[in-house]
């Protein structure tokens, strides 16, 4: 299997849930003041966690165990924030306190533990190869390059990554319709997710939780279908590698 058939290392999975009232979204933010004090220091320690797992990435070629825990589960609980905040409104379930996974809650996120990572890469992983890859979510999420200013340890928009840009604009129009119709159109939703997800790849490499370069593809919905292998294209019969030409008659 090659590279470009293994699944991406990053998942990301949410589930819609029908929304219990048409205005909560407009009070999120102040409901969500507890999570932004908390995730302030989080990222703070991530910053720190990053730094170190940095140069014993690049003595010993691993992400320390323990350490990587701690990474994943600062973007899993962002990412939950987010889920219910102004990330995506996706839900009305009141993001839990812990780092841990937690299976009824309708977001998730995971990283496949990297067993090697390559010690030449992660001196410009982060910031030569990457700079593609924060052009295009600071379009999506505006206010800056949020991958990068994430692992560099800014979190001035700890509450509210998605306040600006593409992913912004369409929650606004989401809770717009969410206002007026207490729905939210299914195809908006899972563009919402997509772009979520592209943001959360990038945030995950720059972290050098993985040495997967994230896809230049959008892969929209709850489900993550980039976690899932890639079937090779079939070749044509006498293509080398293609499957034998019937014989003739």
């Amino acid at each position: 299997m090659t590279e470009n058939t293994l699944p991406y290392p990053v998942r990301v999975d949410a589930s819609p849930e029908p929304s219990a009232s048409r205005a909560l979204w407009l009070v999120k933010w102040l409901l969500l003041i507890p999570h932004a004090v908390v995730l302030l220091f989080l990222w703070v320690a991530f910053l720190a966690v990053t730094v170190v797992a940095f140069f014993a990435i690049l003595i010993t070629g691993n992400y320390p165990r323990p350490l990587f825990g701690f990474s994943v589960g600062v973007l899993r609980w962002t990412w939950r924030v987010q889920y219910y905040g102004y990330g995506a409104l996706g839900t009305d379930q009141y993001p839990p306190f812990t780092l841990a996974e937690v299976p009824d809650y309708p977001a998730h996120l995971d990283i496949a533990y990297p067993e090697r990572l390559s010690r030449g890469l992660v001196l410009v992983k982060w910031w030569l190869l990457a700079i593609p890859q924060y052009l295009v979510v600071s379009v999506l999420a505006g206010g800056g390059l949020y991958a990068g200013s994430r692992a560099a340890g800014d979190n001035s928009s700890n509450a509210d990554w998605a306040a600006g840009g593409l992913i912004g604009l369409l929650v606004l129009i989401a809770g717009v319709v969410l206002l007026f119709t207490t729905r939210y159109p299914k195809p908006l939703y899972e563009l919402v997710v997509g772009l979520d997800r592209w943001t959360l790849r990038v945030a995950a490499y720059a972290a050098l939780l993985t040495d997967r370069y994230p896809p230049f593809r959008l892969d929209q919905g709850g489900i993550d279908p980039g976690t899932a292998p890639v079937s090779p294209t079939p070749q044509a019969p006498g293509v080398p590698g293609g499957p034998a030409p019937a014989p003739a008659a």
